[in-house]
């Protein structure tokens, strides 16, 4: 990507139809690099408290991390992992203070100011890259229902209405060390987005659904009609549903190099 470019991003957070949010996302800009931003998603689980407690955990760790960050000097990849470490122990301290079993996913991206991605996900949040309508490539559930498709005793149309749909295979905060997976992709290109988002969301679209609204659509809008389409879709059975998309954009004149400009929805 030699020209110059802008990121725009939105976030979207919605309760669904439950009774307590323990959905949290977040876009973080570091606060002396520009151009570096990181986006998460955590999806909490273990009852009212527990869920939530332990995604606000996932992002606490997330920013205290990220602002000690140097990218001319740490490594991107040990970054992400460290977030998804040092939350998986603060969120089992939780559970032995509280008497308490909470649990997060945690799917994150980070663009580094040059237009280099790393991302780490556990658990069923998801994180997407498209290249203009087109899904490059998406991160595999660790899920009961994806261990079945891969072992060809389901499809992907049939997992949706499984009734174990939700069983995860690994997390933060389970007995076991997450399963922190992590990927690389050397440049970002102008009409590239990437999506994070958790179960209550990706749930009701298909990959090519979510990337004809992406490439069509500004963040904010996107990040808008999804909620939205989401819930109609759940037709008042939603899950929580959060989402971070970022649009890398040709630069307008009067736009800043390498900028982010963040739209939040709620």
């Amino acid at each position: 990507m030699n020209q110059g470019y802008r990121l725009s991003a939105a976030t979207g957070l919605h309760m669904g139809d439950r009774p307590c949010q323990q959905d949290r996302v977040a876009l973080f800009a570091h606060p002396r690099v520009h151009g570096c931003v990181l986006g998460v998603v955590a999806d909490g689980m273990g009852g009212r408290t527990g869920g939530r407690k332990a995604a606000d955990q996932v992002l606490l760790t997330a920013r205290q991390l990220f602002d000690r960050y140097a990218p001319s000097q740490d490594d991107a990849a040990t970054l992400l992992r460290q977030i998804g470490e040092e939350a998986h122990l603060v969120i089992k301290l939780i559970a032995i203070a509280a008497e308490e079993e909470p649990h997060s996913t945690l799917a994150a991206f980070l663009i580094g100011p040059g237009g280099a991605c790393h991302w780490v996900h556990t658990g069923d949040s998801r994180l997407y890259h498209f290249r203009g309508p087109t899904l490059l490539r998406r991160t595999k559930d660790q899920s009961y229902v994806q261990e079945l498709i891969d072992q060809g005793e389901l499809t992907e149309d049939a997992a949706a209405a499984h009734p174990r749909s939700h069983v995860l295979l690994a997390c933060l905060g389970s007995d076991e060390e997450p399963k922190l997976q992590t990927r690389h992709i050397p440049q970002l290109d102008i009409g590239d987005a990437l999506l994070a988002c958790s179960d209550g969301l990706w749930h009701y679209f298909t990959a090519e659904e979510l990337g004809r609204v992406l490439h069509a659509q500004t963040p904010r809008q996107a990040s808008q009609f999804l909620v939205e389409t989401a819930r109609a879709r759940a037709r008042g059975a939603g899950d929580n549903l959060s989402l971070a998309i970022v649009k890398v954009e040709p630069l307008a004149p009067e736009k800043p190099a390498m900028g982010l400009a963040v739209a939040k929805l709620h």
